[in-house]
């Protein structure tokens, strides 16, 4: 359960789904027909050894009954194409909002001239510089870490780290949102808002209309007996409060917002979606991806 200030390192409460995320992209990687590659997952995954995810990484035959993997391919790709986009049309400056284990600095192109911000609680940032380190992996792009807890005052510690509010940035917060009490929700959008210069952009995942964490929760029980997450009911680690719909509050602060489903993504990347029960099938056709430009 989730308490006021709590706080996690890479295997405990928030923090372990960091590492589930990484092993869901290691396996993806790992596919004849991959849509990603990142070869850095498995690292942090083989870092952290816990056992769960050691085991999925040597048998991925123990999530076979579940899309949970794949539709990780497809929300990896969203925000990877969201980043090169951003890039290539000359936005310099990005924020990774909850980083996690990403690795985007350096599996990405980047413009030569990008800076790539990464906020996170620290110990999940140590934890992720100490592998990096131990294999003497390098960046692709000038990369600075943003020790901090998004319910605090964020903003400040991304100004230390020299991020300039008068540049357009691409911000990215994925797989966050239901980690967030109500008020840090609505807070994120207002302190990204008041961060951004025209032009900026921004990409969030959230849960399909219609769905809570409960919901979901009940339908993974309900039709897959191996859950991706081992041990850890991930239900008990959201919160279902209060808040602002993210496209709403983006669409009426004059940003514009383009929405996606995961069925649409899986068009765009020419990835099957298996056959699914009618209840996931139905939530997968809701738009729970949106990409928003300020204007």
């Amino acid at each position: 359960m989730r308490s006021d200030g709590d706080t996690w390192d890479i295997v405990s409460s928030v923090g372990l789904t960091a590492l589930a995320v990484a092993t869901f992209r290691a396996l993806e990687s790992a596919r004849s027909d991959a849509i990603i590659e990142d070869k850095f997952a498995s690292w942090f995954v083989e870092a952290a050894a816990e056992p769960h995810f050691t085991a999925l990484l040597k048998d991925p035959a123990l999530l076979d009954d579940t899309p949970f993997g794949g539709f990780m391919g497809l929300r990896t790709r969203f925000f990877d194409e969201f980043f090169l986009s951003s890039t290539e049309s000359g936005v310099k400056q990005a924020v990774i909002v909850a980083a996690g284990l990403d690795s985007r600095a350096y599996r990405l192109d980047w413009n030569s001239e990008s800076t790539v911000f990464e906020v996170d609680q620290p110990k999940v940032l140590e934890f992720k510089a100490e592998v990096l380190a131990a294999r003497d992996a390098q960046p692709k792009t000038d990369r600075r870490t943003v020790p901090t807890d998004l319910r605090n005052d964020w903003p400040a510690a991304l100004a230390e780290a020299g991020f300039d509010p008068k540049e357009p940035t691409a911000w990215s917060a994925e797989g966050l949102l239901a980690y967030l009490p109500g008020p840090a929700h609505d807070a994120l959008f207002e302190r990204i808002d008041e961060l951004s210069a025209t032009g900026s952009r921004l990409a969030v995942n959230d849960f399909p209309a219609g769905a809570d964490p409960k919901k979901l929760a009940t339908i993974r029980s309900k039709y897959f007996a191996e859950n991706p997450f081992g041990d850890l009911d991930i239900s008990q680690l959201f919160y279902s409060d209060k808040r602002s719909d993210p496209g709403r509050w983006l669409t009426e602060h004059n940003w514009t917002v383009r929405r996606f489903s995961s069925v649409e993504l899986a068009d765009l990347y020419d990835r099957r979606i298996p056959d699914l029960p009618e209840e996931i099938a139905a939530l997968s056709t809701q738009p729970s991806f949106l990409a928003a430009t300020k204007n």
